[in-house]
């Protein structure tokens, strides 16, 4: 599993994070992997795009993970 840095100052999405993390190439493949269901977060699917990332969150896909990790310290919002 990579661990990927974000600046989670503002928010980070799915989306956001499957092409950050080089799981996927582009926004395209993006939405259409999460429509259909092939990717997790935390173990378990999810179809939002736009779902909020967190600091320790994995994402999988395609039999690959990737864990946000928060940059200079920041950490989940409260």
């Amino acid at each position: 599993m990579d661990d990927v840095e974000c600046d989670l100052g503002s928010k980070l999405t799915l989306g956001q994070f499957l092409k950050l993390s080089s799981l996927l190439d582009s926004g395209a493949e993006a939405k259409d992997a999460v429509a259909a269901g092939s990717v997790s977060v935390n173990g378990e699917v999810d179809v939002r795009r736009g779902r909020g990332l967190a600091d320790g969150d994995v994402v999988a896909f395609g039999g690959r993970a990737a864990r946000v990790v928060a940059r200079d310290g920041q950490g989940r919002p409260e």
